[in-house]
């Protein structure tokens, strides 16, 4: 997602993937959707025990002192994106993020303790210190460490720095038979696409909308979560959706038993997620990074990546506020 908004983003062959490279990709993704749940900053069931402190306690020395003491990090995700962060059936949040905080929990000798919110106000929320971190397939951009408004080009705040931990491309779904010659985003001109609210995709759709010829606008529904649009979707309220890339292959996967949609043309707009801090907490973004280095380096950052089936987007070490 871009400058304005937390992008969500996660390509698996950036800006290479065939459409049906992409389905074979998406088939290797686990699991089952999950519902968004409607109260938002609700507590999720934590990350990681606090039983694990005496394994992680170098890193755990690296930590402020306040988390040090309380043993837990408070984390802001809209836990409504399978397969990074979700409910599974039985109500658990379950996801790739869920999992490598877990991982990141073991090596700092803390808790990770997910809190509910929708996606577009998590860095309003950890502004406010209501979090101590964002950690949601949100993208690292240079406006969002800026604190910059992508639409207007004005300073918002402060800005925030992000620990990179994967890459990540956007991608387009039809209604499965109903593609409409539509491969790339100047061929929904004219159509109605359907997305989640703050994203790279809204960004990417406003943006292509602006250059569209003959009054052919584009027209855009954007909604709280994905889902939502998933539901308008499949009720025939438009012609295409998008998202991060293993999202929507998630969904072409899963809805309908896979007989609801397809994944068309190829991705774009291939860029890392980071796990948000504010700028000021740079003691906790050195260990978070700290963290994310030692479990890429000990074998659990893959065994999660592998776990997932999105090997093509794994990273060989963190990195801090490298997106663009």
């Amino acid at each position: 997602m871009t400058t304005n908004s937390p992008r969500r983003l996660f390509a698996v062959k950036p800006r290479a993937a065939t459409a049906a490279a992409v389905v074979v990709a998406g088939a290797l993704l686990l699991g089952a959707c999950g519902d968004q749940t409607k109260d938002d900053d609700k507590k999720e069931p934590a990350a990681s025990a606090g039983s694990s402190k005496a394994a992680g306690a170098s890193l755990n020395a690296k930590l402020p002192k306040e988390i040090r003491d309380k043993g837990v990090i408070k984390v802001g995700s809209d836990i409504a994106y399978p397969p990074v962060e979700y409910k599974d059936k039985s109500g658990k949040v379950v996801g790739i993020d869920i999992d490598l905080a877990e991982a990141l929990g073991k090596e700092l000798g803390v808790t990770f303790e997910f809190q509910n919110a929708t996606f577009d106000t998590l860095l309003t929320g950890l502004r406010s210190k209501r979090y101590d971190l964002a950690m949601s397939a949100m993208t690292d951009t240079a406006d969002r460490q800026n604190g910059v408004d992508g639409d207007t080009g004005k300073k918002v705040g402060e800005g925030v720095d992000f620990v990179d931990y994967f890459t990540a491309g956007v991608s387009i779904y039809t209604p499965k038979g109903k593609t409409q010659g539509i491969k790339t985003w100047s061929d929904l001109c004219g159509k109605k696409i359907v997305l989640q609210r703050g994203t790279v995709s809204h960004d990417l759709a406003k943006a292509e909308s602006k250059k569209c010829a003959g009054g052919k606008k584009i027209a855009i529904e954007a909604y709280d979560n994905d889902q939502q649009a998933q539901t308008r979707l499949r009720a025939g309220g438009g012609d295409a959706g998008s998202s991060d890339f293993p999202v929507a292959a998630w969904a072409v996967k899963t809805s309908g038993g896979g007989k609801d949609f397809e994944l068309v043309g190829e991705q774009v707009e291939a860029a890392p997620y980071g796990i948000a801090i504010a700028k000021s907490n740079t003691q906790l973004r050195d260990a978070i990074k700290a963290a994310m280095d030692a479990i890429i380096k000990n074998g659990a950052y893959d065994k999660v990546i592998s776990k997932w089936g999105v090997e093509d987007g794994k990273v060989t070490e963190a990195a801090v506020n490298a997106g663009k």
